[in-house]
């Protein structure tokens, strides 16, 4: 979590808003609380989407027709204003990490036991969202979320009926969805089905059993577009999933929708009946060693409070009057969604390695204390998925002095002089140089530049804030053509106890790219 900007809002219709959880394509999530003291999550749409017709009718489309989900393996939401001159919808605060923060920070791979469950979860969510006539379109590791009694889905900020007449504006060459857990009828264009998402629930059980996408990534040469190409017309790489999954997450994976098997064979084919009912595991389904982020993240939830800075007083959104029926619980969840075309990205090669209640979570708590390792499973992180963290323990104490004392006389960001210098990273045939020069907020303070056997690409970003978090801005290209060669967005830097720097950018489902000084 994050501290509020000096320019944020104290309330967004009913909610106070507590701290930042995170930004994506479609808008700046908050952590609130109701008057009457619910956690939720808030997403507050950029004002230059909200300005956009074509996005306003797609919005109202989009929240009528979630409006119409219902199921246990989803998150609700509570509140909405479509119609606000700024639009906003809040959700129900899910206690739990996200896929991709487990498997890329926390733990590894899953074990073959909670990737059966976590696909038996997956399969009933579709089943509940298909149900309705919708499809998600944009399942991917960062969209599920892990809690004590199973995994969530999250994030219907794309998801829309089938393709038909009245399936909503989409501009030409328009992709939606995340490379990597996209199906090739979305890439091609074709008409968008409910096969789609069994595509995508392969390639996030393979990824949840491997660490691994299963066409590779945008990293590669090639970037997106090499990555789509796989996808397209490459067999997927399903090296390390486990034997008795293997099967099911090839047949996930067929390129023809119609190969594909639907959620109910799904169920059958993992054994659903004898893991998961009523929304919940049967019986403990995480890895132990996360248990105490539970505790520790359900202490800190309860005694979270508005931990912005001092500021001016900022009006509050106010809730427009109801102009529909009473709003009731559908599943979009806020987190990095993919809202319109993909942008390919400049990003660092991987080096590869229902909500619980209150009571629950503080239970846990306690627990930490007295049990042993091997018998409790449970998984929390420090910080939801839609500000995902970067990778690694706090800095040292001889760094967090000179991270305190990195603002100017009035308090303008300024990079850490423990920062600075020229770092380098190696992965495979690529080697990757990152210089980082004193500057204030809007400065050019990150040079980077890789050089592999057939391309060469080189990077700027400027300080965006600082000390804690070191975030930069979107990259720009100073060297190298696309699609090898693509802008990225934001990135946020943090130095380990080790002495090394790791980067990571906002949204990748891979793992930050660590550095060593030179």
């Amino acid at each position: 979590m994050e501290q509020l900007h000096p320019g944020d809002p104290h309330r967004i219709g009913p909610y106070r808003l507590l701290s930042r959880l995170g930004a994506g394509g479609m808008g700046q999530v908050y952590l609130a609380r109701s008057d009457r003291g619910r956690t939720v999550a808030v997403k507050l749409i950029h004002q230059e989407l909200a300005a956009r017709e074509e996005f306003r009718i797609r919005f109202r489309r989009e929240v009528a027709a979630a409006r119409r989900v219902g199921g246990e393996w989803t998150a609700p939401v509570l509140d909405a204003d479509t119609e606000a001159a700024t639009p906003w919808f809040a959700t129900g605060y899910v206690a739990g990490p996200s896929l991709r923060q487990v498997v890329a920070h926390d733990s590894g791979p899953l074990p073959l036991r909670s990737v059966r469950i976590l696909a038996a979860g997956l399969a009933y969510a579709l089943q509940d969202i298909h149900d309705a006539g919708l499809v998600h379109r944009d399942l991917k590791p960062s969209n599920v979320l892990l809690t004590l009694d199973g995994p969530r889905v999250i994030d219907f900020a794309i998801a829309r009926a089938p393709a038909g007449p009245d399936a909503g504006p989409t501009r030409t060459g328009e992709l939606i969805g995340s490379p990597g857990f996209m199906a090739p009828e979305q890439i091609r264009g074709e008409p968008v089905t409910a096969a789609c998402d069994v595509f995508c629930l392969g390639a996030v059980l393979a990824y949840a059993a491997t660490g691994r996408l299963p066409f590779g990534d945008a990293e590669h040469p090639g970037g997106v577009a090499g990555l789509l190409l796989r996808i397209t017309g490459a067999e997927p790489d399903l090296v390390g999933v486990p034997p008795e999954l293997h099967d099911l997450v090839r047949d996930c994976l067929r390129r023809d929708p119609a190969a594909r098997p639907g959620p109910a064979e799904i169920l059958t084919r993992v054994g659903a009946g004898d893991t998961v009912a009523d929304g919940r595991a049967l019986e403990p389904w995480l890895p132990a060693a996360l248990v105490a982020q539970l505790g520790r993240h359900a202490v800190r939830l309860l005694d979270r409070e508005d931990a912005g800075p001092d500021r001016p007083a900022q009006p509050a959104l106010t809730q427009r009057p109801p102009t529909s029926a009473p709003f009731t619980p559908f599943t979009p969840y806020p987190s990095y969604p993919s809202y319109g075309p993909y942008p390919p990205v400049e990003a660092e090669p991987p080096p590869h390695p229902r909500a619980a209640s209150t009571a629950l979570l503080l239970a846990v708590a306690a627990a930490v204390a007295v049990l042993s390792a091997g018998t409790v499973y449970a998984v929390m992180s420090d910080a939801d998925d839609p500000r995902p963290p970067v990778g690694g323990p706090r800095t040292p104490a001889t760094t967090a002095t000179a991270a305190t004392t990195a603002t100017t006389a009035t308090g303008a960001a300024v990079l850490p002089e423990a920062y600075l210098g020229n770092w380098q990273a190696t992965t495979g045939t690529q080697t990757w140089r990152l210089t980082l020069t004193g500057g204030g907020a809007g400065d050019p303070v990150m040079s980077l530049a890789v050089q592999a056997p057939g391309f060469a690409c080189a990077w700027t970003a400027p300080l965006h804030s600082a000390p804690d978090p070191v975030e930069l801005g979107p990259s720009t290209v100073t060297s190298g053509t696309p699609p090898t060669c693509t802008p990225g967005g934001r990135s946020r830097l943090r130095l380990r106890s080790d002495g090394t720097l790791q980067r990571e950018l906002a949204g990748s489902d891979h793992p930050p790219l660590t550095y060593r000084r030179q």
